[in-house]
């Protein structure tokens, strides 16, 4: 019988926890990811305004974004396990109660309440696995980790086109009820109590002005497409928004521990790689939901068909991030950094000259697959070099908000695509774009739509660039 070493033991124990982390991260892509394809169905049923269509995404990704770091934070006191099984049980919960909404704000209530739960996973998952895993071996279950990701985004469209197609749009929500319940159960077998962090005060102002902050400019954003710049809503919360962010900054400076403690990001390598991030979420997070949405509406294909069309992009994903993290004992995190945002940018330029109805798909196909496999990349890489450069001690926090400010890209990348697409058409062929029937209409509201996707894909793009300049500039001190 041959002996296990403590190394042996720690792997073993570490991939344990990788397989019960990564549940969390399919899970929670899982349920974005079928959603945002099967958007036009749950809109059709509702019959849901152009507003209330996209608050049916950003309720979640808003609420989640906004108690990231509270949830972070709130671990260190009653325990990280303990917090990340709660977790699993409240969304699974709301995913059961989301299913029999009598209305459309009633789902997104439940959305709101899944975003709580999906905040106590995501705040405490990657913190989990970094922990668990010796540092030389990091960047394998940091990979692994991400590619799981594109594996939900890889079955997500798919099987949310074919839920919404047949089985009606409730399922979208229970199909994730059986996996959040192996999940919760897998993860308290697999998961060992791990020691409490200091007990901090959770800094309960600084968390509601960043909710109100996030709040404000999102309805800016949501309302800008359809109302103008000039409306009086999107004004007020350009406003809010404006007065709200000094204030941010006073109260977090005078905090003892603040939410956002801006002094972790102090050197120019974490300030430039959390940047980056912030911009590679921008560029990265809609596109999927993008992408569906022009299948449906310019192209006139059902929620399957769509579902299948945009699949490139997650199985780029899915190649890049276990490849890239064998490779990261090789190649430095900053450079796969770059290289990831790179290609990411070159993804979104090959949309951008493609936009047409007429456009073979193999084109978009191919953008779609680079840019998938550009993200992939980065996350390994952008997630291994912050969380590998910073001591033990401030991984809860520096995680935290890591993921709040990859969040707050992510909010802003959805309600800011809305917006550009929208603002390409008028009011009431705008319903139609969220419905996924305006290839039913004129030519000419087609043409207006096409003029969207550019303009969308243009944004995208430059923004993509930016985070490659920012993930050139965080190398790290020699």
């Amino acid at each position: 019988m041959v002996a296990v070493t403590p190394d042996q033991a720690r792997l073993r124990y570490a991939w344990r926890v990788c397989s019960v982390t990564s549940l969390g991260l399919i899970l929670i892509g899982m349920a974005g990811s079928t959603l945002n394809v099967a958007l036009p169905t749950v809109v059709r049923h509702f019959h849901a305004t152009p507003f209330q269509s996209g608050w049916i995404l950003l309720a979640f990704l808003l609420t989640n974004t906004a108690s990231l770091l509270f949830f972070g934070r709130v671990a260190d006191l009653i325990g990280r396990r303990e917090v990340y099984l709660t977790g699993f049980a409240l969304f699974t919960l709301a995913s059961l109660l989301a299913g029999f909404s009598p209305d459309v704000w009633f789902l997104v209530g439940m959305r709101v309440v899944q975003a709580v739960g999906a905040a106590m996973i995501l705040a405490n998952g990657t913190v989990i696995i970094t922990e668990a895993f010796p540092p030389d071996r990091l960047s394998q279950g940091m990979g692994v980790y991400m590619g799981t990701l594109s594996v939900a985004q890889l079955a997500g469209p798919t099987l949310g086109g074919l839920i919404a197609s047949t089985a009606g749009w409730q399922w979208i929500f229970w199909v994730n009820v059986p996996a959040g319940l192996l999940a919760l159960t897998w993860g308290a077998i697999t998961l060992r109590k791990m020691p409490r962090g200091p007990r901090r005060p959770v800094d309960a102002l600084g968390n509601a002005l960043v909710f109100a902050a996030l709040s404000a400019v999102l309805l800016a954003l949501s309302e800008a497409g359809s109302r103008g710049l000039g409306s009086p809503l999107v004004l007020a919360g350009a406003g809010v928004f404006a007065v709200l962010v000094p204030l941010i900054v006073l109260v977090e400076r005078r905090a003892a521990h603040p939410v956002l403690d801006l002094r972790l990001f102090g050197g120019r390598m974490l300030a430039c790689a959390n940047l980056a991030s912030f911009c590679n979420a921008i560029a990265r997070a809609s596109l999927i939901l993008v992408v569906a949405l022009y299948f449906q509406a310019a192209r006139g294909l059902d929620a399957f068909e769509a579902g299948l069309s945009v699949l490139p992009v997650p199985v780029g994903m899915g190649l890049a991030s276990p490849i890239v993290g064998a490779l990261g004992r090789k190649v430095s995190p900053y450079a796969l950094s770059i290289g990831g945002a790179l290609m990411s940018s070159a993804g979104l330029g090959a949309l951008l000259l493609a936009t047409d109805p007429g456009t073979p798909y193999s084109v978009i196909g191919l953008g779609l697959f680079v840019a998938g496999c550009g993200s992939g990349t980065f996350l390994t890489g952008n997630t291994t070099q912050v969380m590998g450069a910073l001591p033990s001690g401030s991984l809860g926090v520096v995680n935290g908000f890591r993921l709040m400010v990859m969040n707050v890209g992510v909010v802003l990348s959805v309600g800011l695509s809305l917006s550009v697409l929208g603002s390409a058409v008028g009011p009431q062929v705008r319903a139609q774009v969220y419905a996924g029937t305006l290839s039913r209409l004129s030519p000419v509201a087609l043409d207006q739509l096409m003029a969207g996707f550019q303009r969308t894909y243009a944004v995208l793009f430059a923004v993509a660039l930016a985070g490659a300049a920012l993930a050139a500039l965080a190398r790290s001190p020699r």
